[in-house]
């Protein structure tokens, strides 16, 4: 058994990741030498392009995170073309969302089907990519999950409903899976942003919402993708081998976890 590899052993499942926050956590494991999975449902040039400047460290697949059997064949391609198994998830994928709190659904408005649609998503995405991995982990006696979360549930500056929900929801799978998962040496973690500046998702808030974060934060600015991205790097590298169950946020500083 492994208690750890190094990045650059490893090979990286980031879901979502041909472009917004997703670009940007494979990038950061590319930098440290692990080779990437890039899964993108609907982003194709986008992750096509970003697998071929490091043709031999990336793949990019497309599968939708929702459907179970879509997940377990990207897993048999991405260890087909490796020869390896996935030993590190980053479950990043957003069902469709703009961060808009002007046209967000209001507590009168909101609809189950809302909830049901990041639900499905986030928490049954999640379940499906962890299950997909288990044996190829166990295989090789070393696994990381790290789930994308948010610090809405602790400070609903502005209140998704849906979204906010769903990523809360995560966080419980994340700590009962860590728990289940523990004796095979296989770590599960969350890590949690703000407002990032600026992604896809995030293309859609007003400055003024920006400048608000930013003066209520300590480091007095919104964190960016990269630094974001830098962070969670940090559950996949040898120095959290004794790290599970746990949440980071990675905002500046505006949540105390």
């Amino acid at each position: 058994m492994h208690t750890s590899i190094h990045l650059n052993e490893q090979l990286v499942l980031v879901t979502g990741g041909g472009r917004g926050l997703g670009e940007h956590l494979v990038r950061a494991f590319l930098r440290e030498g692990a080779r990437v999975v890039i899964n993108y449902l609907n982003s194709a040039e986008a992750a096509n392009q970003l697998a071929a400047d490091y043709p031999e460290q990336a793949l990019a697949l497309q599968a939708d995170v929702t459907d179970a059997a879509a997940v377990q064949a990207l897993f048999a391609k991405a260890k087909a073309h490796f020869g390896h198994p996935i030993t590190t998830v980053i479950n990043n994928a957003l069902p469709a969302f703009s961060f808009n709190g002007d046209a967000r659904e209001s507590a009168e408005q909101l609809s189950w089907s809302n909830v049901q649609q990041q639900f499905e998503g986030v928490v049954k995405g999640a379940l499906n990519t962890t299950q997909a991995a288990l044996p190829g982990m166990r295989e090789a006696g070393f696994g990381r999950i790290v789930n994308i979360g948010t610090n809405l549930f602790q400070n609903p500056v502005v209140p998704y409903h849906d979204y906010t929900a769903a990523k809360a929801a995560l966080l419980s799978l994340t700590r009962t899976l860590s728990q289940d998962l523990g004796p095979d040496q296989i770590t599960v973690n969350m890590v949690s942003g703000g407002l990032l500046r600026t992604t896809d998702a995030s293309a859609a808030t007003p400055e003024a919402v920006f400048d608000y974060i930013a003066a209520a934060t300590p480091l007095r600015r919104v964190t960016t993708p990269a630094e974001f991205a830098d962070a969670t790097l940090f559950f996949a590298s040898p120095w959290s081998r004794s790290v599970t169950g746990q949440n980071l946020v990675v905002d500046g500083g505006l949540v105390k976890n």
